[in-house]
């Protein structure tokens, strides 16, 4: 099991490096498919991914992607609104086949997965994209590192025990801390090449702080979620790590958090 779960992470971060290091409709690409795959994943669980309310969640994901492509993100409101009408309208004229909590699920979907994974391809297009966008990993993945050795070796106090028993607010605290160290070495690394960030140390160091404390939240959203119906993983698509969401849920929440914390600090 641990060798399975060693090889997919390394084939899988060997391939995440290759289309993040592209960029361009690569990233763009590789973004979606993760997007729609995890959307079904999401879907599958909630028991709607073969239904109308899903046929409309993954076309308005399409939908999403093509207007970023165009660079038409102005047209995201109506395409929000017009997604909720479609899946309002199902609801109506196959009342009661659905219930309420399946129409706003099918909806909360394609923000919680689509929309939100998409800043990764976002980040990538800002100016110094491809140096930022790989805070979003730092923080991510960084954060569960130090998090589960500061967590082992003094976490006393759990910080969620319903949802993951063994994690503990030392090792929040510790992997934030960590991910913040971390995101300070890498721009005084490449710091430099940062043309468009007036302070890089503290504005890499800063955005992987606030990206850690959401990605921990991401983390358990996605725990909760499997725990209210029931499931271990959310699929077997990484042999080891389970679905896309199992990988990449706390990505989820680090894309838009780097996204907006650069934006704002830069």
């Amino acid at each position: 099991m641990f060798t399975t779960r060693l090889i997919s992470g390394i084939v899988l971060l060997v391939l995440a490096a290759l289309a993040v290091g592209a960029g361009g409709d690569i990233l763009f690409a590789a973004t979606l498919v993760i997007s729609l795959v995890g959307l079904f994943e999401l879907y599958r669980v909630l028991k709607i991914e073969k239904t109308p309310l899903g046929m409309i969640g993954y076309g308005s994901t399409v939908v999403y992607y093509f207007l970023l492509w165009r660079g038409w993100e102005r047209y995201v409101v109506l395409m929000a609104i017009g997604a909720l009408m479609l899946l309002m309208t199902v609801y109506v004229f196959t009342f009661p086949k659905y219930k309420t909590e399946e129409v706003t699920t099918a909806f909360f979907g394609v923000f919680y997965v689509a929309v939100m994974l998409s800043h990764l391809y976002l980040v990538r297009k800002m100016p110094d994209g491809k140096y930022l966008v790989w805070l979003i990993f730092i923080s991510s993945w960084g954060c569960d590192t130090c998090a589960y050795c500061v967590g082992t070796l003094i976490g006393k106090h759990r910080l969620a025990p319903e949802l993951s028993p063994k994690k503990s607010i030392e090792g929040a605290v510790g992997g934030t801390v960590g991910s913040a160290v971390l995101g300070l070495i890498y721009a005084a690394i490449l710091g430099r090449k940062m043309a468009e960030v007036g302070n890089p140390m503290m504005a890499c160091a800063v955005a992987c702080a606030i990206a850690a404390v959401i990605s921990q939240i991401g983390d358990l959203a996605a725990s909760a979620i499997k725990r209210n119906h029931q499931v271990k993983d959310y699929g077997r698509l990484i042999p080891g790590h389970g679905g896309i969401l199992d990988r990449f849920d706390s990505m989820i929440f680090t894309a838009p958090a780097i996204y907006f914390a650069i934006t704002f600090l830069r």
